[in-house]
């Protein structure tokens, strides 16, 4: 194919991303808020709630490695157009039995499972396929999209959600999710998943091989990969420690600081709002020259920002300082996801060859999903009984070694050779001089 057609392709292909990926993130944000307004507001029961995300995220970490597998086997389009295609039928059967028999919350239950297990083989498929759809140059800018519209859908998801769910009966809401699933599945239907493949057909042996064996030509393959064995770790630990953030910030906010739950939610938002301007950012800037390097030192930032949390238990402010000190905390949380996702997905695109992403993506997301129902647990219980600074302090420290052991200098040079170049260029230079 003509290089110009390509790089036109590639450019098509950005902009119908960031749109697809932004309806489907508002859509699974506005029908989660909705879904969880309606629960509440039916049984008024905190349990209740807890079970439909446990029914979220539990097919989602028990199916990620499968989902990773299929990817590898077979077509990725293929895979993303079914799954979009099974949340659009996955709404219309919750609405069609609403309006046959009214909505109940087993029905709510059946339809969250379908619709992770769905989101599951779609998310996967997507991210194993972003090296594909656009060039090298712009996979920096494809990986900030992506930031940008899961800081748009956590920005407007509750909003949206909060006038559909206000204005409109529970059927129309469900019809107008319908809707926006359908213009994402015709908009992805257009893009060529293997405009920038180096594999245009996957081998016999590849497609014939079982499921099993799959998965542990994947395990193996990671072995061989230090710098990404090493992000796994890291990834592993991370959302387990950072819960302590996610459980913490509201027990504080409420039990300890007695701030108004309006302005808990603007505190909230900041993260979102910091997310937004920094894909942007990344979105506009050069490529960065390091990736992770830079990740490395913005996973360092968030580290210390969790002991912050800790200052106004330690020292007293008044309201008004409390409020905008954990706004800007939020702010800064939600900059520094961005600066430490988005080079980690260049890497990652760039580090792991195609036949193998789906596999590794697969394995990352049931990390990354399966820590947080342990983490909650655990921080839940901690936060019991013990005072919540000492957590805070702990975890933040607990952070800043895990970065240092497993991203180490070692591995960032095994990343950036150059990087060891020009150290060893400088004690050259210097054992000139002297």
């Amino acid at each position: 194919m003509n290089e110009t057609i390509k790089l036109k392709k590639a450019t098509y292909h950005l902009y119908t991303f960031l749109v697809s990926k932004m309806i489907s993130s508002l859509g699974a944000n506005v029908y989660s808020f909705g879904m969880s307004m309606f629960i509440l507001s039916i049984t008024g029961s905190a349990l209740s709630f807890a079970a439909n995300l446990i029914f979220s995220i539990i097919p989602r970490t028990i199916l990620a490695p499968i989902a990773g597998i299929l990817v590898d086997k077979f077509s990725r389009k293929t895979i993303v157009l079914t799954g979009q295609a099974g949340i659009v039928l996955t709404i219309l059967g919750l609405l069609t039995y609403s309006l046959i028999f009214g909505l109940s919350i087993p029905a709510i239950y059946v339809t969250t499972v379908f619709y992770s297990i769905c989101s599951t083989f779609t998310g996967i498929a997507f991210s194993a396929s972003i090296g594909n759809l656009v060039d090298e140059e712009r996979l920096q800018k494809a990986m900030s999209f992506n930031q940008l519209s899961l800081s748009i859908a956590g920005i407007g998801g509750p909003v949206v959600g909060g006038m559909l769910f206000g204005f409109f009966n529970i059927e129309m809401f469900l019809i107008i999710n319908v809707i926006a699933y359908a213009i994402a599945f015709l908009l992805e239907a257009t893009m060529d998943f293997k405009l920038y493949s180096k594999n245009q057909e996957q081998s016999s042996e590849v497609k014939k091989e079982s499921m099993m064996s799959s998965l542990k030509e994947g395990l193996s393959y990671l072995k061989t990969k230090p710098v990404v064995l090493s992000l796994l770790w890291v990834l592993l630990l991370l959302n387990m420690f950072f819960t302590a953030v996610n459980v913490g910030l509201s027990f504080i906010l409420v039990n300890i600081l007695k701030i108004e739950y309006s302005l808990i939610g603007i505190i909230e938002a900041g993260s979102a709002i910091g997310m937004l301007l920094f894909s942007i950012y990344f979105a506009t800037r050069s490529n960065v020259k390091y990736p992770l390097l830079f990740s490395k030192r913005s996973i360092l930032g968030m580290s210390l920002l969790v002991s912050a949390i800790a200052v106004p238990l330690l020292i007293t402010f008044s309201s008004s300082v409390n409020f905008i000190y954990f706004f800007i905390v939020m702010f800064l949380f939600g900059s520094f996801g961005v600066l430490t996702n988005t080079p980690i997905g260049v890497l990652l695109q760039k580090e792991v060859e195609e036949n193998y992403r789906g596999r590794i993506f697969g394995i990352l997301e049931m990390v990354a999903m399966g820590m947080m129902p342990l983490g909650t647990l655990i921080f839940g219980i901690l936060y019991d009984i013990i005072p919540a600074q000492y957590i805070l302090i702990v975890s933040s420290i607990t952070l800043v070694a895990i970065v240092i052991i497993f991203l180490r200098r070692s591995v960032i040079e095994l990343a950036h050779p150059e990087l060891k170049n020009k150290q060893n260029a400088k004690v050259d230079t210097i054992e000139v001089l002297e």
